[in-house]
């Protein structure tokens, strides 16, 4: 009992490498369960038509927020790293620059969506200009997480990313039973939580750094420096990342965007393990020899990879019963494009830890590069496929797109870095890492 006492208090503190990695996985476990059920409660009670509509409203605060980061959470976790000594210069400008940047989103929000969204109803589209306000809360939160993650605060930063999904589901659940669930209170439940939260991180650094608004030039021209660099990775990984569900809802009807967003938002779960890896992995490796940095990186491909795909086949095969159980058979029709999914999901994640080198070595114009020819095979096959081949064309596009970065990031190892490429495929070594590192702490 005590060997278990002590691991649970391990993974807990999340203070080494091992600890952290574990504890984000397992809220990130939690974060999917609650997002299941939340996803059951919306795509059973609005039907995919109504799914489809609650889907329109509340993707553009997000999406249009992290497409306008300029590389910000980036630039903010890497100086952090390198500059501790100045957390406070750093962390004043960045908020300065986040509000800025978010009072754009709003702007470019409601110009833009009533030409998007034509087809649907005009009080959707009124909603969907009104949930633009939620974008600050989008873009302060990411920045004030990288700036968690660069201090190593992984717990706290863990406990953040819980909160918002199970105020939702709170929310949703007072909604069902009050028999006031529709497309926009849907949307709401998911956007109000942003606003307790952001407060709880203000509060949080406000009294550890106390921001201020003096020296705040070089803190700007630090930021911006590498955000500029970095800026392609965040924009063409939000595109990336949700351009397939911007042109499903702007060419496909609401019914299809729900099925579609039902498809889309179970197959992410498999990304778990590689955004838990992923999260811990560049704070770890910033500022290491070239050597260690790949050798480290390569490691975590191979064990999440493996991992992964194991789990994407299992859930391949379940694919059917798993959407008629948990959301109806009125999405059965999500069966196709759902395997699909699974798959891009197994490629994408294992091409992320991968670029996580080229990062953590202060070479991100060269990512966004790589995933810049990727996106851009994206685009046009997505135009191309999804008039023709619906939901289905979609999928494809995605996958196509994603092994095409995957090539481009192998391929840059030996050509930027100069060194192989690390193996794909998990070796006895990865093994007994990992096992050291679980029995070291049992």
């Amino acid at each position: 009992m005590r060997k278990i006492a002590n691991t649970v208090q391990w993974i807990l503190k999340g203070k080494s490498s091992g600890s952290a990695t574990l504890q984000t996985l397992l809220v990130g476990l939690l974060v999917l369960a609650t997002n299941v059920l939340t996803g059951i409660i919306t795509a059973r009670t609005l039907g995919p038509v109504g799914r489809g509509e609650q889907a329109a409203m509340i993707l553009w605060p997000q999406f249009l927020a992290y497409t306008l980061t300029l590389g910000l959470p980036r630039a903010l976790l890497y100086n952090l790293k390198c500059h501790p000594d100045e957390e406070s210069d750093l962390l004043s400008a960045a908020l300065v620059l986040s509000t800025a940047l978010s009072i754009v989103a709003i702007l470019v929000g409601v110009i833009f969506i009533p030409h998007w969204l034509a087809q649907y109803s005009a009080e959707a589209i009124y909603f969907a200009q009104w949930f633009m306000l939620a974008a600050p809360l989008n873009l302060l939160g990411v920045t004030f997480t990288a700036a968690l993650e660069a201090r190593s605060e992984f717990t706290f930063a863990n406990q953040v990313r819980y909160l918002a999904p199970l105020l939702t589901l709170a929310i949703l659940g007072g909604l069902l039973a009050a028999r006031a669930l529709t497309p926009f209170t849907a949307g709401l439940a998911y956007a109000l939580p942003g606003l307790p939260i952001l407060f709880w991180l203000l509060t949080h650094f406000w009294s550890q750094l106390h921001p201020h608004w003096q020296r705040l030039g070089v803190a700007f021209r630090q930021l911006t420096s590498y955000g500029l660099r970095a800026y392609g990775i965040d924009l063409l990984g939000a595109l990336s990342g949700q351009i397939d569900q911007a042109l499903v809802v702007g060419l496909l009807a609401p019914a299809s965007m729900g099925m579609y967003v039902v498809a889309l938002s179970l197959s992410r779960m498999l990304r778990v393990l590689q955004n838990s890896i992923v999260t811990v992995l560049f704070p770890k490796v910033t500022a290491r020899p070239a050597e260690e940095v790949v050798m480290l990186v390569g490691r975590a491909m191979r064990v999440s990879l493996t991992l992964t795909l194991l789990a994407s086949i299992s859930v391949m095969l379940l694919g059917p019963v798993v959407l008629r159980l948990l959301y109806g058979s009125e999405y059965l029709g999500a069966v196709p494009v759902f395997r699909i999914l699974l798959v891009e999901v197994v490629v994408g994640g294992a091409t992320w830890v991968l670029a996580q080198a080229f990062m953590a070595l202060g070479r991100p114009g060269t990512v966004a590069i790589l995933q810049g020819i990727g996106l851009g095979l994206s685009l046009p096959l997505m135009l191309l496929l999804i008039p023709t081949y619906g939901l289905v064309g979609a999928g494809l596009a995605l996958l196509g797109s994603t092994t095409a970065r995957l090539v481009f990031v192998l391929i840059s190892y030996p050509l930027i870095l100069k060194v192989r490429p690390p193996g794909l495929l998990i070796t006895k070594k990865d093994v007994q890492f990992v096992q050291q590192m679980l029995l070291a702490k049992a």
